[in-house]
C-alpha cells in the first residue's frame, strides 16, 4: 500500500521540480510591476530655446527611486550635475514622462548618496529592507535606466546574485595609483555588495532589491566604488557594486 502511494506521488513531485525554476521568474515579474512605479530617472532639463535636432532639452544622468511618502528620492551623489538649478527627476515611461522640480535635502558624499525632495504628484515609494545583511549567493535584481538617452525612459531590469561582500576600496599596488578620494576611502572603509550582473552608466542610483518582495537592500553604484576597486584596469569589467541600504536608512534619519 505504501509503495503504491509513493509511485502515485512521484509524477506530482517531478512536476513540482520542473515548475520550480519558473516560480522565480514569475515572482520577479509580479514584483517588477510594483517596483517600476517608484523608479525614476534623474538628470537635467534645459529651459532655454533650443534646436531639438542638435540639443535635446532633457539629459538623463542616472537612476533614483522613491522612498518615504513618495515625495522623496534617493540616488547617487556622483550623479548630481554641477549646475543644480537644472537638476530634475523624470517619472513615468517613454513619451509620457513627467518632470518633477527637485530640491537637494541631504547628502552623504562618503557613501555616495543623496536625498531629494520632488514636487508634483507623489510616487509609489519602495520599501526598504530593515532586516539582516544579505549573504553571498542570494538572488537580487535591480531596475534602472542604463545608457540614459540612448535607450530612453524605459526601465531595464537585471538579475543576479551577491557574489561577494567586500570593502569599498582595496590597497593600491603603487603610490602612483593613489588619489585623494582613494586615500579617504582607505581610511574609512565600509563593506559593499559585489554583484555578478553588469551595471552600465545610467544605472547609478538604481534600487537593488529582493525579487520575491521588492524590498530595497542596496543602491547600485557603477562609478564611485569601481574607481576605487578597479582603477588598475584599462577596460571595464563585468563586476558591479551596490551600497547597502543601511546607509539609506541613516540618510532618512
Amino acid at each position: 500500500m505504501l509503495w503504491t502511494m509513493t509511485l502515485y506521488r512521484m509524477p506530482i513531485l517531478l512536476l513540482a521540480l520542473l515548475l520550480a525554476p519558473m516560480t522565480w521568474g514569475a515572482t520577479l515579474a509580479e514584483t517588477l510591476e510594483e517596483v517600476r512605479q517608484g523608479v525614476v530617472a534623474v538628470g537635467t532639463l534645459s529651459r532655454e530655446k533650443h534646436d531639438p535636432r542638435t540639443s535635446p532639452r532633457a539629459h538623463y544622468l542616472g537612476t533614483g527611486f522613491a522612498v518615504g511618502a513618495g515625495d522623496l528620492v534617493v540616488t547617487n551623489f556622483h550623479v548630481l550635475p554641477k549646475d543644480k538649478s537644472r537638476f530634475v527627476v523624470f517619472s513615468g515611461r517613454g513619451e509620457k514622462a513627467e518632470v518633477h522640480e527637485t530640491e537637494l535635502l541631504k547628502a552623504d558624499e562618503e557613501h555616495d548618496l543623496v536625498l531629494l525632495r520632488i514636487d508634483g504628484r507623489r510616487l509609489k515609494p519602495l520599501k526598504l529592507h530593515a532586516g539582516r545583511r544579505l549573504r553571498e549567493g542570494e538572488e537580487v535584481a535591480f531596475t534602472g535606466f542604463p545608457l540614459g538617452m540612448v535607450l530612453g525612459l524605459y526601465p531595464v531590469t537585471h538579475r543576479g546574485i551577491i557574489s561577494a561582500i567586500t570593502p569599498a576600496a582595496i590597497p593600491a599596488g603603487s603610490s602612483r595609483r593613489l588619489n585623494a578620494a582613494r586615500i579617504k576611502r582607505l581610511r574609512n572603509p565600509f563593506m559593499v555588495y559585489q554583484l555578478d550582473a553588469i551595471a552600465y552608466p545610467g544605472n547609478s542610483g538604481s534600487p537593488l532589491y529582493l525579487p520575491a518582495t521588492g524590498e530595497v537592500i542596496g543602491v547600485v553604484n557603477s562609478v564611485f566604488i569601481k574607481d576605487s576597486k578597479e582603477s588598475v584596469l584599462s577596460s571595464p569589467s563585468g563586476i558591479s557594486y551596490a551600497i547597502p541600504v543601511k546607509y539609506v536608512h541613516r540618510l532618512l534619519q
